[in-house]
C-alpha cells in the first residue's frame, strides 16, 4: 500500500455481517503492520435494517477520529440498498464499488450514474451459499476487496483469518472451510464487466 490512507465505507444490512467483515477486515491488515481503524455506525437498528462499517488504513499512524465521508472504496453486501442509500456519496472518481449482485459492471454503474470502470461485481450471496450454506455475504466481499485494493497478498490475508477463525471455531471445521473457500472464490471471481 502506499503511504496515503484508504478509506472503506461497508453497506448492508443487520445480519449480513458488514461490522464483521470491518472488523476482520482491520484485524487481517493489521497483522501485515499497517495502522487500522474499524467501526461502524448505527443505532437501535434491528435485524434487515440498513447499516455502515467503516476502515482506514494507513502506513502512519492515524489521528482522524470522525465518520469517513470521502472513501476510496465501497463495498454493497446487499444490492437493494442502491435503492434506498445513498451509496456512492463522497467516492471521488477514482473511487471504487463493489457490489454483491448478479448484475454486470456496466449494469450496476447505469444504476449508479457512474463510470463503469469504477464498478466492481461479484455473486457473493451465491458464493456463500454454496461455500457457508448460508446467504452471508461478508467473508465473499472481504475477499473481493483484496482482490480490487490489489496490494494484499491473499495468501497471508487467507492465512491471518484462518487462524483467527480456527480460534473461534475451532469444533466447526466446515465453518473454517466454508469461509476461507468463500474468500478465495470471491478473490477470483470479481470482475470489472
Amino acid at each position: 500500500m502506499s503511504a496515503k490512507m484508504i478509506e472503506v465505507r461497508w453497506h448492508g444490512r443487520g445480519g449480513q455481517g458488514a461490522k464483521t467483515a470491518a472488523l476482520l477486515f482491520a484485524e487481517t491488515v493489521m497483522a501485515t503492520g499497517k495502522y487500522i481503524q474499524a467501526f461502524p455506525e448505527y443505532g437501535p437498528e434491528r435485524m434487515g435494517a440498513p447499516v455502515q462499517s467503516f476502515n482506514r488504513i494507513s502506513q502512519d499512524p492515524i489521528t482522524i477520529h470522525s465518520g469517513i465521508t470521502n472513501p476510496n472504496y465501497v463495498v454493497i453486501l446487499d444490492p437493494s440498498l442502491m435503492e434506498s442509500v445513498s451509496v456512492t456519496d463522497g467516492i471521488g472518481k477514482d473511487g471504487k464499488i463493489i457490489v454483491n449482485t448478479s448484475f454486470s459492471a456496466k449494469e450496476i454503474a447505469s444504476v449508479l450514474g457512474i463510470d463503469e470502470a469504477q464498478v466492481y461485481v461479484v455473486k457473493a450471496s451465491q458464493i456463500a451459499q454454496e461455500t457457508i450454506g448460508k446467504n452471508i455475504p461478508n467473508t465473499p466481499m472481504l475477499g473481493a476487496l483484496v482482490k480490487v485494493i490489489g496490494t494484499l497478498d491473499i495468501s497471508r490475508v487467507l492465512e491471518d483469518i484462518k487462524g483467527k477463525l480456527t480460534a473461534k471455531f475451532r469444533h466447526k471445521p466446515e465453518v473454517i472451510d466454508g469461509n476461507i473457500a468463500s474468500i478465495k472464490r470471491a478473490y477470483d471471481e470479481v470482475k470489472n464487466q
